[in-house]
């Protein structure tokens, strides 16, 4: 599958970053009755801001957290619903142990899981982004204004693999890690970077940049690189779950709660 490119999303309000639709809005997924249901348990991580991360008063904060919340408030069943957060790599065997009945952590869909586990519907797409250093790029805000320069990737990861793939005459420069490539980038060693475009939209704000640099209009997202987006994984013999996940996400969505939830987290946009 081919990349593509999603222009910066504009809400009604022009300076308002909006969350790209991946649900139509004339679709239809009825609510089952989760009667049976004695509990649903969410299972997240710690350590991927903003999606899951402890705030500053000790408490389970970001993304994540209060998406399943508004799942649960949707489905009305708020009094069977927990958050518990685990090491990355304690997720899939505390599911597996009937610890929890659902992860939302980021996972990446793979075949392998596919065959494994089930999953709602993605929620949220991570795209590809280029940053640029202003002065390097020659004030060009466009990926025409890159020709002839050198763009940094980070050696052997799928963003570099997607730049190849679809920018073969950009001129690429790999780099052993992301802090020596965002170092480059700062010191205008390179015009631009290609990579994780979230990553990247908190980085060009952060003291780090110190005001280098900023993010080139439009978003590039390609399932073959980047893979279906994020999505919640649940235990494949729970058909009735997949079905309240993707009834709740059709109606936050279509009820403009999931782009509230974007915009709290998300502020200045990463698409």
């Amino acid at each position: 599958m081919s990349a593509f490119c999603l222009p910066q999303a504009r809400a009604q309000d022009p300076a308002r970053p909006a969350l790209p639709l991946l649900f139509d809005a004339r679709e239809r997924i009825a609510q089952p009755d989760l009667t049976p249901l004695a509990r649903l348990r969410f299972l997240t991580t710690v350590d991927f801001p903003p999606f899951n991360f402890i705030d500053q008063s000790g408490k389970l904060s970001g993304f994540h957290v209060d998406l399943a919340r508004e799942i649960c408030r949707e489905l009305e069943i708020e009094a069977k619903c927990q958050i518990q957060a685990l090491p990355f790599d304690e997720l899939r065997p505390a599911l597996d142990a009937g610890e929890g009945e659902a992860i939302i952590a980021g996972i990446a869909v793979t075949p392998e899981l596919r065959g494994r586990y089930a999953f709602s519907r993605p929620y949220m797409q991570l795209p590809a982004r280029f940053a640029v250093n202003t002065k390097a790029a020659g004030g060009k805000g466009d990926v025409a204004g890159l020709a002839g320069k050198p763009v940094g990737v980070v050696a052997g990861t799928t963003h570099e693999a997607m730049f190849r793939a679809f920018f073969p005459k950009l001129n690429a420069r790999a780099f052993p890690a992301r802090g020596a490539m965002l170092s480059a980038l700062r010191m205008g060693e390179v015009a631009a970077a290609f990579s994780d475009g979230v990553q990247l939209s908190f980085w060009v704000a952060s003291t780090e940049a110190a005001g280098c640099c900023s993010l080139i209009d439009g978003a590039y997202v390609s399932q073959r690189f980047l893979g279906e987006g994020l999505a919640i994984l649940h235990r494949r013999d729970a058909p009735l779950l997949t079905q309240a996940l993707d009834h709740a996400l059709l109606a936050l969505s279509r009820q403009g709660r999931l782009a509230d939830l974007y915009l709290r987290y998300f502020p200045d946009g990463i698409y």
